[in-house]
């Protein structure tokens, strides 16, 4: 711990992997608290999160669980409010909540893009909504989205994914949106765009498709949750008190280098 984050409130929504591992919101909570914030954890599942709050707790650090479902106004106006009654401020909002489902415009559902563009961008929009005030009155404050490099690039050769692609690549204009409105009330809004990071979502491919999102990485080698809770880190801490509207892609350089032709 160097207490980068002490004193400031952080706020992480989709905290708690869905399986075993670490998953991007878990890494990100944890590096939080160690470097001094105080983080409310946010879930759909309060059982998973309580287990996330007590590894927090058990290091030293200061967790407390808020279970609901994001994609609701009023349970993000419930979560915002319960990170002041319990801290007093609202300084780091992560929104890291998200889904994928497979299919090209031929072949997804109608169902299946409606929940994925809810998951992604509807959640983000309705926790920063919410965020926002708290943020204001406390004279400032870091909103981080979490893209992908989906969002980027067109994959070829994988089996289609067109809304989780559209909604990561709205989240770029979301962040941008953000931080070109707030920018003069020292609320600042940048975006991580994931590269192909093992986690718990990814898990259940199988070691085949592992090995094939490694060898497709310029540095040839594995990302982790914890690359990108670095990053975030970074955003949410004073260190970047210059830094807004930035999409930084962590990624071991695949957004920005290509092998040259044999």
């Amino acid at each position: 711990m160097v207490d980068r984050l002490k004193g400031k409130v952080a706020v992480v929504t989709g905290a708690a992997p869905r399986g075993e591992g670490v998953g991007n919101g878990m890494a990100c909570a944890i590096l939080f608290a160690r470097e001094g914030a105080q983080v409310v954890l946010v879930n759909r599942s309060r059982e998973r999160a309580e287990k996330l709050a007590k590894q927090i707790a058990d290091e030293g650090g200061e967790a407390s669980v808020f279970a609901g479902d994001v994609a609701m106004t009023d349970v993000c106006e419930s979560m915002a409010d319960f990170a002041m009654k319990k801290y007093g401020r609202l300084d780091i909002l992560h929104n890291n909540v998200g889904i994928g489902a497979p299919g090209t415009p031929e072949t997804v559902t109608l169902d299946n893009w409606n929940k994925v563009l809810e998951a992604n961008l509807t959640t983000t929009m309705l926790c920063t909504k919410a965020c926002l005030p708290r943020m204001k009155a406390g004279g400032g404050g870091s909103v981080i989205m979490v893209s992908s490099i989906a969002g980027a690039l067109g994959l070829m050769g994988s089996p289609g994914a067109v809304a989780y692609s559209t909604a990561k690549a709205g989240l770029h204009g979301f962040t941008q949106s953000v931080a070109a409105d707030y920018a003069t009330q020292n609320i600042r809004a940048n975006c991580i765009v994931v590269g192909s990071v093992f986690t718990p979502m990814v898990a259940h491919q199988g070691e085949e498709a592992r090995a094939r999102r490694v060898s497709m990485v310029p540095m040839q080698t594995e990302g982790t949750a914890w690359d990108i809770a670095h990053g975030a880190v970074y955003l949410a801490s004073d260190e970047s008190r210059w830094v807004t509207g930035v999409l930084l892609p962590i990624d071991g350089g695949l957004g920005a280098l290509r092998a040259w032709p044999r």
